[in-house]
């Protein structure tokens, strides 16, 4: 696709996004206003997010110390390299590379998005990415990770946007169940 064809399929997108089952974007932006004025995150509060992400596993967050959720995601925030910083988050109970992801986007979403199999899915459609997968590890986060980066950067979206818009694509167009 051409500029002009990746700003109309993420405007399109994004204005379906309301419609899924995705994360909230206002409320990923309210965590990364906390993450940002604290400088990291409690367990309550990331338990929040596991919640919004991911329902099913979220009662796993409530097994990390409280003072290990803050050190973990006050280090989060200084580390260099996306694949630290998701690696350093999936260290906590509860949070695998998706879930990570909310957190990082929600403390930059000019760099990061919430990643998951719909998004991969989506950029496989796109010619980004080869081959389907259901479960993602860091490695996985940085090679989604490169080509939002780059639909952003030929758009006039976020990257936190263009993983909604990629979230609402594959969510519109997949046929059959998720997984």
């Amino acid at each position: 696709m051409d500029a002009p064809e990746l700003d109309a399929f993420v405007a399109e997108n994004l204005d379906r996004y309301a419609e899924t089952q995705g994360v909230l974007p206002e409320r990923l932006a309210a965590f990364g206003e906390r993450y940002r004025s604290q400088g990291f995150l409690t367990r309550e509060q990331l338990y929040e997010i596991a919640y919004e992400s991911s329902t099913r596993s979220a009662y796993h967050v409530e097994r990390n110390p409280e003072a290990r959720c803050r050190e973990v995601t006050r280090n989060a925030r200084a580390v260099d390299g996306d694949f630290s910083a998701i690696r350093l988050l999936t260290g906590l109970s509860g949070f695998q590379a998706p879930t990570a992801s909310c957190v990082l986007a929600a403390l930059d979403g000019d760099r990061h998005a919430v990643v998951d199999t719909r998004v991969w899915a989506s950029l496989e459609r796109l010619g980004y990415l080869d081959g389907r997968k259901e479960r993602f590890d860091a490695a996985d986060y940085v090679a989604m990770i490169e080509p939002i980066r780059e639909i952003a950067g030929e758009t006039d979206a976020r990257p936190v946007d263009v993983g909604y818009a990629l979230f609402a694509h594959d969510d519109r167009v997949r046929e059959g169940t998720l997984h």
